[in-house]
């Protein structure tokens, strides 16, 4: 296995396991996620020529993607709160369900660290949704915090 950027011929296999992550969202939170996909092919291609939104993809020796980090660098300036920091954000970490287990979550998560650390990051963020009880252990595991929590009350 080998972690290195996406690229267009990635597209079609990136957009198999988008599909998966948005089922674990949907069956968990069917009031807030449809059936569907994040990205379309076309916006894929855009973020894939983007270098300020590195995604990463886990393949296996046939080019085969089994896994992918979409990550979004992010500089934040002149705020009348907040200190001056670049941070990689991780915008969705995915393993194929049927590989899982495999340490390529692991292996992809450390290529973003590696990345963010080569651009001269202060911190890694990410986002996860408490129905994800699983993820939220992988990140846990990968020595990730809670830095703030997001809260509602259905109405």
């Amino acid at each position: 296995m080998k972690i290195r950027r996406a690229e267009n011929r990635d597209i079609p296999r990136m957009g198999e396991l988008l599909s998966q992550v948005n089922m674990v969202h949907h069956l968990g939170r069917p009031d807030i996620f449809k059936l569907g996909r994040k990205y379309t092919d076309g916006e894929l291609r855009e973020i894939i020529a983007d270098d300020s939104r590195p995604v990463l993809v886990a393949v296996d020796e046939r080019e085969y993607v089994l896994g992918y980090a979409f990550c979004i660098l992010k500089q934040f300036e002149n705020s009348n709160l907040m200190t001056d920091i670049k941070t990689l954000y991780i915008d969705d970490l995915c393993v194929d369900e049927a590989l899982r287990g495999r340490h390529i979550g692991k292996a992809l998560y450390e290529a973003a660290t590696e990345l963010a650390r080569r651009e001269g990051c202060y911190n890694l963020t990410l986002n996860v949704w408490s129905c994800n009880e699983s993820a939220m252990r992988f990140y846990e595991a990968c020595g990730l915090v809670p830095q703030k929590i997001g809260m509602e009350k259905i109405l």
